[in-house]
């Protein structure tokens, strides 16, 4: 086992970005010291190199979390198609370091920009991503989403930031109060309806990945105001909390 401090050495991810992480669901330690440090076994080192791998790719946070908990990810394969993903980069940056020293040496005479193309990047990353973010919720998404226009997709982003708006309108309340929580509610029936079926657990890990940090967090408090994304994850947590304990009475009666 291995402390967050030791990790962080060890790899050179600082600690914060360690615990955000683990915030967003992307990276659980193993255990925890009696102090509540956070302790990481091979299994969590593991993951987290291929967390890394992904991150050389330029795969955003939320893509690699859908990739690493699918159930058909094949850890053998994604390693060949990280492979060969690398090597195809690599041969990009030697074509722009080749293009750069010719345009040093002789200067700009020709307008060839094909040492700028990605194409084969792009399109081999577009086949990998489809054979990896095969999780129910990612299938269910693409079945309802396939024959969306560009248009259909822009009003369904519009409408779930117009939802943050109104989060935004309510921050003066408490987390707890009902309005607040039917508007989670009202959240959770939108993700369900549009995008996924919206689990408590799914909920509750879209609530601390809007209020972890990055673009997510960033979006929502342009779209709501300064400290949106981090109402509605209290919002969110006490809503799946609330929810949590009346199913276990349920169950119990």
């Amino acid at each position: 086992m291995k402390t967050v401090n030791e990790v962080s050495k060890l790899t050179g991810v600082s600690i914060r970005t360690l615990h955000y992480y683990d915030t967003i669901g992307l990276l659980h330690p193993t255990d925890a010291t009696e102090s509540g440090y956070r302790l990481y076994d091979d299994t969590a080192l593991e993951r987290l190199q291929q967390i890394l791998l992904f991150r050389e790719l330029e795969f955003p946070l939320k893509e690699i979390k859908i990739i690493l908990d699918s159930e058909n990810f094949d850890r053998d394969k994604a390693l060949e198609q990280q492979i060969e993903l690398l090597t195809l980069k690599k041969e990009h940056l030697e074509n722009l370091i080749s293009f750069a020293r010719g345009i040093k040496t002789i200067g700009a005479r020709t307008m060839d920009f094909s040492a700028f193309d990605t194409k084969k990047i792009d399109e081999y990353a577009k086949k990998a991503k489809e054979q990896w973010g095969k999780t129910e919720a990612y299938q269910e998404f693409e079945q309802k989403s396939k024959t969306w226009s560009d248009t259909e997709k822009q009003a369904v982003s519009q409408k779930l930031m117009e939802l943050f708006v109104e989060f935004g309108k309510l921050a003066g309340q408490e987390p707890s109060s009902d309005e607040v929580q039917k508007q989670v509610c009202k959240l959770q029936s939108y993700i369900t309806e549009h995008f996924y079926k919206c689990t408590p657990e799914i909920l509750s890990g879209l609530g601390k990945m809007y209020g972890g940090g990055g673009e997510f967090t960033e979006n929502i408090n342009k779209a709501g105001g300064a400290g949106t994304a981090e109402f509605v994850e209290k919002a969110i947590e006490y809503y799946c909390k609330k929810n949590e304990k009346i199913l276990l009475l349920q169950s119990i009666i």
